[in-house]
């Protein structure tokens, strides 16, 4: 099998819309190179990272994205298989635009585009795709993984890829989690900033739902923090079944994972409920977070860009919500609120 490696030049701030678009039309792979993340590395004061002098202006200005998806005799496949969905009826909201297909090169590169385009109406896109090139089965397999490493997302928490597990040296609780076409490996703002509050007001005693799993990233988290009753529900069946093995990985596999969305949660009377989505689909759910909580339930969510900030705020409050503490991380935006 040969890949097809697209390399998209972008903007920090449209880099993670455009992983989460490629992840949605079936990308098998995702690398990133983020100067900024290198950067906030390197400037923390509690990092023990350092580089020579000029290496940091030297990383420029532009995050570089390469997706890759596999040729089959018949083409590339855009989207994900009806059949990774329990429940296809369930999904139309994010979904009912990404193909189901399999497609030429020339029209997946045209079909990239036209989504990129989209993506351009809101984000400043920078010089989009740039290139694209077919890569060696054994090469993809291997090459990408030199961009990710170990890193701590919490005070008590380390994620880290499970080739370096040999190499981690970290006190702390340790993840082993795989960058995959699954969104969500912890690098991203929103992402740490769940951990980061989740690390902060977790109990052993509490039930826990994770809406939009992703790689299942926040579920472990809350059950390596110590709690026993953690679900986690996703409504793309790839992610799920990323988020399982996941779980599996880390001696977690009593984390109930399934296919759907939060009208599908197993059960009610939650303590927590975490959603690191995008905004447009917390302000659709938000009205219906408070009768999945427990009485002075907790609603976490972040996936919010700050320009729709008050849109957020306003469905967070109409839904009856008091929010308790607001966190923002380069024009990511995390909400705390309670149920009233």
């Amino acid at each position: 099998m040969q890949w097809l490696e697209i390399t998209i030049v972008t903007t920090e701030d449209a880099s993670d819309a455009i992983c989460e678009m490629l992840a949605q039309i079936g990308a098998d792979g995702i690398a990133v190179e983020d100067p900024y993340e290198i950067k906030r590395i390197i400037e923390d004061p509690d990092s023990l990272a350092y580089a020579d002098e000029g290496y940091l202006d030297s990383l420029g200005l532009d995050v570089t994205i390469k997706a890759y998806f596999a040729e089959f005799d018949d083409g590339i496949r855009l989207g994900a298989k009806s059949e990774e969905y329990d429940n296809p009826d369930g999904v139309g909201m994010i979904y009912s635009n990404i193909r189901n297909t399999t497609v030429s090169k020339d029209d997946a590169i045209e079909f990239l585009k036209e989504r990129l385009n989209n993506i351009g109406e809101f984000l400043p896109l920078g010089k989009g795709l740039t290139g694209y090139k077919y890569v060696k089965d054994e090469d993809w397999a291997n090459n990408w993984k030199v961009n990710y490493h170990a890193f701590d997302i919490s005070d008590r928490i380390t994620i880290c890829p499970s080739w370096l597990a040999d190499e981690n040296k970290s006190e702390k609780i340790t993840i082993f989690l795989d960058p995959g076409s699954a969104f969500g490996t912890g690098t991203h703002e929103t992402t740490s900033m769940c951990a980061e509050v989740l690390d902060q007001v977790i109990s052993p005693d509490d039930k826990i739902l994770d809406v939009g799993t992703g790689s299942g990233i926040l579920a472990i988290i809350c059950s390596k923090l110590g709690c026993k009753n953690v679900e986690a529900v996703d409504i793309d069946r790839l992610a799920v079944d990323v988020a399982i093995d996941n779980c599996s990985k880390n001696d977690c596999a009593d984390i109930y994972c399934h296919t759907g969305e939060l009208k599908d949660a197993a059960g009610k009377g939650y303590t927590i409920i975490v959603a690191n989505i995008i905004a447009d689909v917390i302000c659709a759910i938000a009205g219906d977070v408070p009768d999945a909580l427990a009485p002075g339930g907790t609603f976490i969510c972040s996936g919010i860009i700050n320009t729709k900030k008050d849109r957020v705020e306003k469905a967070l409050k109409d839904a009856g919500f008091e929010i308790e503490e607001i966190r923002e991380k380069n024009d990511w935006m995390l909400y705390r609120c309670r149920k009233i």
